[in-house]
């Protein structure tokens, strides 16, 4: 099994733009503002630079994105600063402030921010080219022209951090779509760049099939066949365009710091708020009702299908078979106090530590045993995708009804779409709608929590 390896740091990106924002108010202050117009300027340039820089998409840099891009789109954003501050004089007319003003702050601002930003991509592309780290392991599928030259480009630009395994000719009788399967589990292969004219339906069907249930990025270099089944992001290595699979909203610097930031509050909230004295109280009721430990952890599946320790309150006797027996409605392990915790789903709050220490999300994907992901792997079509985010306390799949024990093979394939929509569809709000939606559906009562 591969582990998806998305080689960026989810908090470089807010953090650059944290320190833009505070350039832009530390320069405001050559305005001859009063104390509450600087306050005000500083609250409007804010919003609107982060609503333009992102709306924009002035912090989507890749890896592969070339200078002439990058300023491009500084001189985009440039023109935008200027829009935004004219806008503001224009709201707040009683502020006196010249057109030369305005134009020399926009173009020191923007030009220190332009600096800041090139300066890291360049030092980020020596630490790959000089130290050789944050590579990316990759293999190209198929022998043409347009192959040759995403090879060259690999090969003569290792500031990109691209490492080429391999070129596999799909034309050469002792390679296969077998064979490149084993090629890219034997070599943790983290990528693969297809050309599309070199390969039939049959076999760009396998090999998203294998990509899809092992983790691994699937990119094709287009030809005249199309692939309209996915949702597909064109991307350019030089002058080499590449089609990109399954390309992930959650998977962005900015998004995956919301979802971590709302991880940390509210698990810091429930820890603190909750845990706090729920521990003790639940701890008294275990002890009472039934010797063993107060809390029960069980290996489960995480991010990239690593492995890490889940924890709940011990709803059950101390059993062998709790690795690979899931609780069932009449189960004679559960303990009188482990039919209340379960029936309220209490047991599950000790898994705001898990969020604390990074092992999971407060929304996504329930994780299973190891046991059962093995199994399901083999008997469940991508069912490995669940894996490309991190798993969740609650889920979509959870307040649709699918939670709990799985009773039947279309139990486990219903949770499996369900977790596959919230993957590919994310968003910020939609883990405010699940987290609303579980409260409700505790408060109530849930059919499914036993």
């Amino acid at each position: 099994m591969i582990v998806n390896d998305t080689k960026h740091n989810y908090l470089v990106q807010p953090i650059i733009a944290s320190i833009d924002i505070l350039i832009l108010i530390g320069f405001a202050k050559f305005f001859d503002f009063s104390s509450h117009s600087y306050l005000l300027f500083a609250v409007f340039i804010t919003i609107s630079w982060l609503i333009t820089a992102y709306g924009f998409s002035f912090y989507s840099i890749y890896r592969f994105t070339p200078l002439v891009r990058i300023l491009t789109i500084i001189a985009r954003q440039f023109f935008l600063l200027v829009i935004c501050s004219f806008t503001f004089l224009g709201i707040f007319n009683e502020i006196n402030t010249s057109v030369r003003a305005v134009l020399e702050y926009t173009c020191l601002s923007m030009g220190v921010i332009a600096i800041l930003k090139i300066t890291i991509f360049n030092v980020r592309k020596r630490f790959r080219k000089q130290l050789g780290g944050d590579m990316v392991r990759v293999i190209i599928i198929g022998k043409n022209t347009k192959t040759e030259r995403l090879k060259n480009f690999f090969n003569y630009n290792p500031a990109y951090g691209f490492q080429l395994i391999a070129n596999l000719d799909v034309l050469d009788p002792d390679i296969d779509i077998e064979y490149i399967k084993d090629f890219v589990l034997k070599n943790d292969i983290s990528q693969m760049f297809c050309s599309i004219a070199e390969l039939k339906n049959k076999q760009i069907r396998a090999l998203i099939q294998f990509a899809d249930n092992n983790l691994v990025s699937l990119k094709f270099l287009p030809d005249n066949k199309k692939i309209f089944t996915k949702k597909m992001e064109f991307q350019y290595y030089g002058i080499t365009p590449i089609l990109a699979l399954r390309t992930l909203p959650i998977d962005t610097p900015v998004n995956l710091f919301l979802k971590r930031s709302l991880d940390l509050t509210i698990s810091l909230i429930v820890v603190i708020g909750i845990l706090s004295w729920l521990t003790p109280l639940v701890s008294l009721l275990i002890a009472f009702d039934n010797k063993g430990p107060i809390f029960f952890k069980q290996k489960r599946n995480g991010i990239g299908g690593s492995e890490f320790y889940c924890y709940k309150f011990r709803s059950m006797r101390v059993n062998t078979a709790a690795n690979d027996l899931q609780a069932s409605k009449t189960d004679v392990r559960t303990t009188k106090v482990g039919r209340f915790l379960r029936k309220t789903s209490l047991d599950e709050m000790p898994q705001f530590y898990n969020v604390l220490m990074g092992d999971m999300s407060v929304v996504g994907p329930r994780p299973h045993m190891v046991a059962h992901t093995h199994s399901f792997a083999t008997q469940i079509d991508k069912f490995m995708l669940r894996h490309l985010v991190k798993p969740g306390i609650t889920g979509l799949a959870q307040i649709s009804g699918y939670r709990g024990e799985i009773e039947s093979k279309r139990d486990i394939k219903n949770r499996v779409r369900f977790d596959i929509f919230y993957v590919e569809n994310w968003s910020i709000l939609m883990d405010l709608r699940i987290i609303a939606k579980t409260f409700i559906k505790v408060i109530y009562g849930d059919t499914k929590a036993y």
